[in-house]
């Protein structure tokens, strides 16, 4: 067996919980031998949900792709990505920082993240929410994140428990502690959404228009910040800090690919980063390889394929009829009218 794999089934073995026995057995014997894929799927799946661990990741996963599912269709659409990746990275001095004062590095992460949100938000509102201005103070505060996060390294005079898990993510060691927290964050979150947004999607598509119709398009700006840092830090923990992007971006980019209609596109947004988290754990979990790397290779195909089928669709469409296709800024535009 692998180091890599046998040291996997080690950590796993520590993460399991004390009253759990029958799954201790069972990855004790599964230590000496490492699961494989198989032709018979009905095996594969016994394979993934015979510990606890597994169960508690798949579950945790499945909830932040909703979330990230959500608010990512809403940040691609806002142009905001580059914020997006900012607040990702927060879990590094996040947990740093953590880790320093002897808390749960997730606390770190929802601390850090909400922070950088709040002054992203805030400071990009001052002059309406001009690209060249919050891109700049985007970059400023990643920049600056970065140099605390060594700085708290520094003054730990230590490393990190598990970097590789802090920045490409980890399936082992999510508790039903942190799953029900990631539950509760999710309900926040979609409610969030179900309360503001129709509002946030007029804003997001002309804010002029908004204001002049008395939407507080600034107070939705820097709310949508805070949820955006919140779901950063939330993903985090599954993907690791430097690939939240995959799925903020990734799911929704391709359901934009593939139609401009507002209600199928979150639905398809919120289908592709499900398949998306349970393909990329499924992979790592039998070849003992990070998550995230999975799952960005899974969000990644996808996108491609749905590039394709678009342009694909759209040119015989461009031949018969000559001028551009509708973009789906477009479709978006007119159905936040019309709606």
């Amino acid at each position: 067996m692998p180091m890599a794999g046998a040291i996997r089934w080690q950590t796993a073995l520590t993460a399991l919980e004390p009253g759990d026995e029958l799954a201790r057995r069972r990855l004790g014997r599964g230590a000496a031998m490492s699961p494989h894929l198989s032709p018979d799927l009905v095996s594969d799946a016994q394979q993934l949900l015979a510990y606890t661990f597994m169960v508690h990741a798949l579950i945790a996963a499945s909830i932040v792709a909703v979330m990230a599912a959500v608010t990512g269709w809403f940040m691609v659409l806002r142009r905001e990505s580059f914020a997006g990746h900012t607040l990702s990275v927060m879990a590094f001095p996040g947990a740093a920082a953590a880790i320093l004062a002897g808390i749960p590095v997730a606390f770190g992460y929802f601390a850090f993240s909400g922070g950088a949100a709040l002054v992203i938000g805030a400071g990009s509102v001052r002059r309406g929410r001009g690209g060249g201005v919050q891109a700049a103070l985007t970059g400023t505060v990643q920049a600056a994140a970065l140099a605390l996060g060594f700085l708290l390294l520094g003054v730990y005079g230590g490393l990190l428990e598990s970097p590789t898990s802090l920045l490409f993510g980890s399936f082992l060691g999510i508790s039903a502690t942190q799953v029900v927290s990631l539950a509760v964050l999710a309900v926040g979150v979609l409610a969030f959404f179900a309360l503001v947004g129709r509002p946030l999607l007029f804003a997001s598509v002309d804010g002029a228009v908004a204001s002049a119709h008395r939407v507080p398009v600034k107070a939705l700006s820097i709310s949508f910040m805070v949820v955006l840092g919140l779901t950063a830090a939330a993903i985090a923990q599954v993907t690791g800090a430097l690939l939240v992007l995959a799925l903020l971006v990734a799911p929704p980019a391709t359901a934009m690919q593939l139609t401009p209609r507002i209600g199928v596109s979150l639905l398809l947004s919120i289908l592709t980063a499900l398949v998306t988290v349970w393909l990329g754990l499924g992979l790592a979990y039998f070849t003992n390889y990070a998550a995230g790397f999975f799952i960005t290779t899974v969000a990644f195909t996808i996108y491609l394929a749905a590039r394709l089928i678009g342009t694909l669709a759209w040119r015989p469409r461009r031949e018969m009829v000559g001028p551009r296709p509708p973009s789906k800024a477009d479709g978006l535009r007119h159905a936040s009218v019309e709606g």
